[in-house]
């Protein structure tokens, strides 16, 4: 696996939750309660609030995710491990944990993984569509992790390990802000 997955602390969790998931062959079941706790995280602010505020107490914490995860209905080693990250006090690590995971995922499927952030939520066709011109791009299936930011007022940001891609608007904007200043 890649040296700099593993380098963060939320590279370590996730390669050790992506071990359990690969030898229980569970890695897309996994993959698919993260993106449920993804989508909690973003949709709930009390969850997020849980995640990331020290005032919580670790036996209030570790009993509020459990109780989250049986209410998504998460697999049992997401729910143990969510268990253990609250235990550990390293919820606030989720994010960058789910990221991890879903690259350790993709490069054990072959694929490469693209982090997506649009403007406005995108369509099934318009995702597909993506897959494929990412497809053409790299030489490879292409996973993608999609993010909507308002800020980018239209357009995309595409981003393939180092290489990036903007098209959004307010790039756009700025660099014709910049253009007409000089």
């Amino acid at each position: 696996m890649s040296g700099g997955i593993q380098a963060s602390l939320g590279g370590r969790y996730a390669l050790a939750l992506f071990e359990l998931a690969r030898d229980a062959r569970s890695i897309d079941t996994v993959e698919a309660s993260l993106a449920q706790v993804r989508d909690a995280l973003a949709g709930s602010a009390d969850f997020r609030e849980l995640t990331v505020s020290p005032l919580v107490a670790r036996g209030a914490a570790v009993k509020a995710v459990l109780a989250t995860a049986d209410t998504l209905g998460l697999d049992a080693t997401t729910r143990n491990f969510l268990g253990v990250l609250a235990e550990n006090r390293r919820l606030g690590q989720l994010p960058a944990i789910i990221r991890a995971f879903r690259q350790l995922a993709a490069r054990h499927r072959g694929e490469t993984t693209a982090e997506v952030a649009s403007a406005h939520p995108l369509t099934d066709d318009q995702v597909t569509e993506l897959k494929q011109q990412l497809r053409q791009r790299v030489g490879r299936d292409v996973s993608v992790d999609l993010t909507v930011d308002p800020s980018l007022l239209g357009g995309l940001v595409v981003r393939i390990g180092s290489q990036m891609i903007d098209s959004s608007i307010r790039t756009r904007l700025n660099a014709l802000a910049s253009a007409m200043k000089g």
